[in-house]
């Protein structure tokens, strides 16, 4: 018997098939230095939709190497391909606090010429070494213009409906 399945397992791997599940038959869960990909649908509090895979190509990436909050990564370790759940995760496992210093005035002339920020814009705010940060135009007067760093979805608790595709390469 062992001769035999080892033979459709050789077989399957030599007809490009991925062998992910099988381990001493049973299935795998997702793990640390899993490359997986997630379909997926953030809501807040108030059940407002803030962002989904739906009608889009499933969420990749790597677990343990920080491409996604941290909660959003321990959701996902331990579940099985085609597995679904719903997880709440609290600030500090998504985008953190709300941090005051990360507002800022600056003076019109600091601007760009030709500049006209108005509330609500999205600006990339230069920084040394090249990289550049989003920040949203929250107050204009005439002679500053007060940018708020901070991610927008900080300072809330997300909730999350996950389901597990595929391990695209497992460690």
């Amino acid at each position: 018997m062992i001769k035999k399945t080892g033979a459709i397992l050789m077989g399957i791997l030599l007809m490009g098939g991925t062998l992910l599940t099988a381990c001493a038959g049973g299935v795998v869960p997702a793990k640390s230095g899993d490359t997986v990909r997630v379909d997926y649908t953030g809501t807040l509090d108030d059940g407002e939709v803030f962002d989904s895979s739906v009608g889009k190509d499933p969420l990749e990436f790597t677990i343990g190497e920080n491409q996604v909050i941290p909660g959003f990564e321990q959701a996902v370790i331990g579940m099985e391909i085609g597995e679904s759940k719903t997880v709440k995760i609290p600030e500090d496992e998504a985008y953190g606090p709300y941090h005051e210093d990360m507002v800022m005035v600056v003076s019109r002339d600091k601007m760009p010429p030709g500049m006209n920020p108005e509330i609500g814009q999205w600006l990339q705010l230069g920084q040394p070494g090249g990289q550049a940060i989003p920040a949203r135009v929250i107050d204009v007067s005439e002679s500053t213009v007060t940018l708020d760093a901070n991610h927008r979805m900080a300072e809330k608790d997300l909730t999350f409906e996950i389901q597990l595709v595929e391990i695209v390469e497992s460690e």
